[in-house]
């Protein structure tokens, strides 16, 4: 697993993804955004899933 693969959801992530979320067309702040990472997060206020949690929601 590379570095990038290995660390944390950080602050700096979490900028690049409500950046791109404000340029989907219709998504606004209202949208909620969602992280999936290996590693945890190092920021609050933003949902967090593992591949896990996303493998059991599939199979589900």
């Amino acid at each position: 697993m590379s570095e990038q693969e290995s660390r944390r959801f950080d602050a700096h992530d979490l900028g690049r993804l409500l950046l791109h979320r404000s340029l989907l067309p219709g998504a606004d702040e209202s949208v909620p955004v969602v992280a999936v990472s290996r590693s945890g997060t190092a920021v609050d206020g933003i949902r967090v899933l593992s591949a896990e949690d996303l493998l059991t929601a599939y199979r589900n």
